[in-house]
């Protein structure tokens, strides 16, 4: 396993008013309506989710780290576990053509609102029962999904990527390093059912045998 970090500049410039996610909403109700993963969790008020999922273009940047640090090649498989509209594997198609992009997601939402220039290649599926054969792809990522997942499943679906994969893999989940980080993780997160420190996370992915690459988010101050 590797620490390989693609995500943190484009996770860091968003401002967050973590008290106000807490005090400003019956927070419980929002994330009952967030965990539907439907429009108001996409494309709804930002106390539900993401407040309006819209392609940008700034996940390019994240697609030429990775296209690189992989050295991704015309022809070659990724898979993207917990695609949503898929933004991402529509990136690493532009910077490289012909290279084959699929995703799963469990929101029939995303998938009906994802890039349509790749739609064809997304479907309905679940991180710890991944619809495709053994040693099928090139690389496997999946970011801001795992945690989602209560710890049963959380282990099906780490060893579920790791069967996929052809040995390229980078898993990318919310964490913490300190108290002050714990504390605005639960006041920001809707839908997380997996709450672990880094060396939580490590150790897990040790004993479940996870040989791939991985980072973190961090909700700092």
């Amino acid at each position: 396993m590797a620490y390989i970090d693609f995500m943190s500049e484009l996770h860091n410039a968003t401002n967050r008013d973590y008290v106000g996610r807490v005090t400003s909403n019956d927070k419980a109700e929002c994330a009952k309506v967030a965990k539907q993963y439907g429009f108001d969790y996409w494309d709804g008020d930002r106390k539900y989710g993401y407040g309006g999922y819209r392609y940008d273009g700034r996940w390019r940047s994240v697609a030429q780290k990775m296209a690189g640090h992989y050295q991704l090649k015309p022809g070659q498989k990724v898979l993207d576990v917990g695609c949503g509209k898929a933004h991402l594997l529509y990136e690493l198609t532009q910077i490289v053509p012909g290279l084959q992009v699929y995703g799963i997601d469990i929101s029939q939402y995303a998938l009906e609102h994802a890039k349509e220039e790749i739609q064809d290649r997304l479907q309905y599926g679940q991180a710890q029962d991944i619809p495709f054969g053994d040693n099928e792809f090139d690389l496997v990522i999946s970011l801001t999904t795992l945690h989602n997942l209560r710890v049963y499943d959380l282990k099906k679906a780490v060893q579920e990527i790791e069967r996929v994969s052809k040995g390229s893999s980078y898993i990318m989940v919310e964490s913490f390093r300190n108290d002050r980080e714990e504390v605005n993780l639960l006041y920001w997160q809707l839908t997380c059912a997996s709450y672990y420190s880094v060396e939580e996370w490590e150790w897990l992915y040790r004993e479940w045998g996870y040989t791939g690459d991985y980072s973190f988010i961090f909700f700092e101050d």
